[in-house]
């Protein structure tokens, strides 16, 4: 299991290093810290300045209480709040512009207008969840990486849906292309799937979402049909949906591709999911549904 056997190398060595290094042109950086799959916010901080010596660890470590295991290695705490330990199931994870970090937090470079999310989470339905649109309009802004990737809207029909998602991505700053379902050239570009499910699915990077949260990182779940179920954390269905619920998710179904959806299983569905995007509505989630009770962040707590 990929996660279990990183975890501890996901905050490595928190050594304090020689030197500031020489400041990065444009702009700082973000810090969130927040629990239960970004449900909870428990602290924020801006830098000003990021400097070639900037890492996330310093960034944490610079703002919040951080205690570490294993040498320095793996992130126990921030704040007082620890993880599980060896037998335990809730840990910290971070994400950098909504992308799961693949290296230690010592590791990871800071780049100017990254957005750092600490979320402490209990890992037993997934411990994988390799993409989140919590950093909204990030990673469309600024990449990942440090390098800004091009933004291609994929849309089934030239509808309400598909001119808001653009005009939405637009007033936020964000260039953006467009493009029919499942044109080709999908390596190095994120794409925004626009699209009732009965076309999204068609779409084998997209379909799985038809599958547990352990395979798509989502806590909800598409029926062949178009009917969506919300889960809780441990993967368990909490509340069915229906086809008039719509989704917004992220999704790395393959390493080389980056795929945000935007989809429901109505065309009523898709434009609220459409409506959901923005900083504030996504900010810190997961992954958000649009029901009748408004926009939830998944997983929803268990009942």
């Amino acid at each position: 299991m990929r996660r279990l056997a990183a975890l501890c190398l996901l905050a490595a060595l928190a050594g304090c290093g020689v030197g500031a290094g020489s400041e990065k042109s444009g702009g700082g950086a973000e810090l969130r810290v927040t629990r239960d799959f970004g449900r909870e916010a428990l602290s924020s901080a801006t830098q000003e300045k990021v400097r070639e010596s900037s890492t996330v660890m310093r960034l944490v470590q610079a703002n919040n209480d951080v205690e570490t295991r294993y040498g320095g290695r793996f992130v126990q705490s921030i704040d007082g709040l620890k993880g599980g330990g060896s037998g335990g199931s809730a840990d910290w994870f971070f994400f950098v512009n909504g992308i799961e970090a693949d290296m230690g937090a010592a590791e990871y470079d800071l780049s100017t207008g990254d957005v750092v999310q600490w979320d402490f989470r209990n890992w037993r339905s997934t411990p994988d969840v390799r993409a989140i649109v919590g950093a909204y309009p990030e990673p469309f802004l600024s990449g990942t990486d440090g390098k800004r990737r091009p933004v291609r809207v994929e849309c089934a029909d030239a509808d309400e849906a598909c001119k808001n998602v653009k005009r939405v991505l637009r007033d936020a700053g964000v260039p953006a292309t467009g493009s029919t379902l499942g044109a080709t050239g999908t390596q190095n570009v994120i794409r925004v799937v626009v699209a009732p499910w009965d076309r999204a699915r068609d779409l084998p990077s997209v379909r799985v979402l038809e599958e547990a949260p352990r395979r798509s990182g989502v806590f909800a779940r598409f029926s062949e049909e178009g009917s969506l179920s919300l889960l809780d954390a441990r993967g368990r269905t909490v509340r069915d949906g229906g086809t008039s619920a719509g989704l917004v998710a992220a999704l790395i179904p393959r390493d080389d591709e980056l795929v945000w959806v935007v989809t429901g299983g109505s065309t009523e569905a898709v434009d609220a999911a459409a409506s959901a995007l923005g900083a504030a509505t996504l900010r810190d989630a997961f992954a958000v549904a649009v029901t009748t009770a408004g926009a939830e962040k998944l997983p929803l707590e268990a009942k």
